[in-house]
């Protein structure tokens, strides 16, 4: 029985990682990436062609929609979602939202709930997610929000965590005290994409 138990667990452990593993869909050339988020996806302090989505796209090789609204909430967000989601070729939501909740001292319950509407939106129409998380302003600096990390722990999302309170703590790399400047927006581009790769959303 002992041993009976022990195969049960292997089994169930590894059945785990294949459907964890099954949720990635890669990437083909006809594909869509959204880029749904506020100013920081919108590219806020630099031209078009150096928001962090139009240097995606340029990487990838893919369509990259940018789809940033400046000064958005993520009930603004919610709201518009549904109607971007009906594209058929968007097969992933890169999700980056937030900021402006905290800024208007929206509830973190009302941001969360928010959150996960849309991912589980985008899942429902077979769009996987990466969620990037918005950093916290505190007395110490900037940290990653342990909201967004307890979201993609409870939606079983890819999450990135600390790379834009890691650019906006660096004067070099930043426009103002919320934004990157173009040299930041690449950093972001960057760092998505190496996360694509590990995600195996792309190959190259």
């Amino acid at each position: 029985m002992k041993y009976i138990l022990i195969a049960l667990a292997i089994t169930l452990i590894l059945f785990s990682f294949t459907k964890k593993d099954s949720t990635i869909q890669t990437l083909h050339p006809r594909d869509s990436i959204l880029a749904f988020g506020d100013s920081l996806t919108y590219g806020y302090n630099a031209k078009p062609t150096e928001s962090y989505p139009a240097i995606l796209s340029t990487m990838t090789g893919l369509n990259v929609i940018n789809e940033g609204i400046p000064a958005e909430t993520s009930q603004g967000g919610l709201k518009r979602l549904p109607q971007l989601l009906k594209d058929p070729s968007i097969k992933l939501m890169i999700l980056c939202i937030g900021g402006n909740d905290m800024m208007q001292q929206i509830s973190m319950d009302v941001l969360k709930n928010n959150l996960k509407t849309m991912i589980q939106m985008a899942k429902e129409k077979g769009i996987d997610v990466l969620l990037i998380s918005v950093p916290n302003f505190t007395l110490f600096g900037l940290s990653p929000l342990s909201l967004y990390e307890e979201i993609a722990n409870e939606e079983n999302v890819p999450l990135i965590s600390g790379l834009l309170a890691d650019i906006l703590s660096n004067p070099s790399l930043k426009s103002d005290q919320i934004h990157p400047n173009a040299l930041g927006y690449r950093q972001m581009a960057e760092n998505i994409y190496e996360n694509l790769k590990e995600n195996a959303w792309i190959n190259k």
